[in-house]
């Protein structure tokens, strides 16, 4: 056979296959997709999610020197009671930045799963409970937890001043003299700690507290360079939707098998699942009773519900005194009721980007797989605490196979940088 003849037969086979593909996606709305479903498809594409807006509470988020100061604090291990844990300790960066463990583990064990840091930025409350409503206060509470870093702000002051003066400096002006100052005191910390900050001046409780709190604020800038990559999920939204389908990837039907787009078909639809999973992110950030039980039998967890009277009186909140926003600009913080007892039992919504690689689940890892986490949703338990929102649904065992395989095509890498 010929060369010239060769390639034209080539090039005929590659116009087939790219027909062929083209037919599927236009084959009863594109793949097999009502363009009801199409609309709902489009909303939970990658390219979908607007960069993170800026916190006003938090001024130097965008700086390049704050984020370089806040990623070298957030490796230290100097920066905990026994020099051993680090915000990485349990944000392991080659796990997602959480730690793969049903409760956090630091200088002790947590109460609760630690939380994947990427694409934080984009929610208004913080934690499993939402008791902070900003990144940078988030940063704090594991600082000076017991079970976690269990160490104190006045301990962390003279650590920034003695190992990060000069970045600290220019990005937050000259630090206060500590030299006169214990080495140990904070309002949360052991018993001496606590009496020696007691017996410390006002005015240097509250210089040390902002040094405390511009810690909170480096690390919040690292922490806002965390997003996802494009899962095969959001390639093959993609394709669906484009508008010149000359341009089609001929492979594109392929992206998801079959088992898979049930899954996702079921997803959107019969499961409900999109009704609080939605958007890129697959999460509303909002705070559901799902009737989850809790870890100790007997022990309920109250979670928002009890959150909301600590939250608004957490001096690092937005309208707290060490917050670089205006009063008018914390509308989250300034319309919350501390009395609204319809969140006692609820968590957060977790985004399900990467969650096939993210077990065991729930807030205090109850649920070792997806299968158990959707047998959940299927019984629909009463709470222990509050009033569960389920209803039991009405899927068969290969259903639930299926929904459990479309959530494996979510998994992307975790990359590092401004989106």
């Amino acid at each position: 056979m010929k060369a010239p003849f060769r390639k034209l037969l080539l090039a005929l086979a590659a116009l087939l296959a790219t027909g062929a593909a083209l037919a599927a996606f236009t084959s009863a709305g594109r793949d097999g997709w009502s363009d009801g479903e199409l609309q709902i498809l489009s909303t939970l594409r990658l390219s979908q999610l607007a960069p993170p807006a800026p916190d006003p509470s938090n001024a130097v988020e965008a700086r390049p020197d704050a984020v370089q100061l806040g990623k070298q604090v957030f490796a230290d291990t100097r920066f905990s009671r026994n020099g051993a844990v680090s915000c990485a300790s349990c944000h392991q960066p080659d796990k997602q930045f959480q730690d793969g463990r049903p409760l956090g583990q630091g200088v002790g064990t947590g109460r609760r799963r630690t939380m994947p840091l990427a694409e934080a930025g984009h929610a208004p409350f913080t934690f499993w409970d939402g008791r902070k409503d900003s990144l940078w206060s988030q940063a704090l509470g594991p600082l000076e937890d017991q079970l976690e870093h269990g160490g104190s702000r006045l301990a962390y002051a003279h650590l920034v001043r003695a190992h990060y003066r000069a970045q600290y400096e220019a990005l937050f002006g000259p630090m206060p003299d500590l030299s006169r100052l214990p080495a140990e005191g904070g309002p949360l910390g052991t018993p001496a700690q606590r009496a020696a900050w007691a017996a410390m001046r006002e005015d240097d409780r509250r210089a040390v507290s902002r040094v405390f709190a511009n810690l909170g604020k480096a690390i919040a800038a690292y922490e806002k360079t965390l997003h996802y990559g494009e899962s095969r999920l959001d390639g093959y939204i993609e394709d669906l939707l484009r508008e010149d389908l000359l341009h089609a990837d001929p492979a594109a039907p392929q992206r998801l098998s079959a088992q898979e787009k049930n899954g996702l078909r079921l997803f959107i639809g019969k499961a409900q699942c999109v009704t609080c999973h939605n958007g890129p992110l697959f999460s509303d950030q909002q705070f559901h009773n799902t009737g989850i039980a809790p870890r100790t039998p007997g022990k309920p967890d109250f979670g928002r519900g009890a959150a909301l009277t600590q939250l608004l009186r957490d001096e690092f909140n937005c309208l707290g005194p060490y917050s670089d926003a205006k009063p008018e600009q914390c509308e989250e913080l300034r319309f919350l009721s501390a009395d609204d007892h319809t969140l006692d039992g609820a968590f957060k919504v977790p985004g399900l980007r990467n969650a096939a690689a993210r077990a065991p689940y729930m807030h205090a890892g109850q649920l070792a797989s997806l299968g158990e986490v959707l047998e959940h949703y299927r019984r629909a338990p009463a709470a222990a605490a509050g009033h569960s929102e389920l209803k039991p649904l009405r899927l068969s065992d290969s259903e639930v196979r299926d929904l459990a395989a479309f959530l494996g095509t979510l998994s992307s890498p975790v990359v590092e940088g401004r989106r």
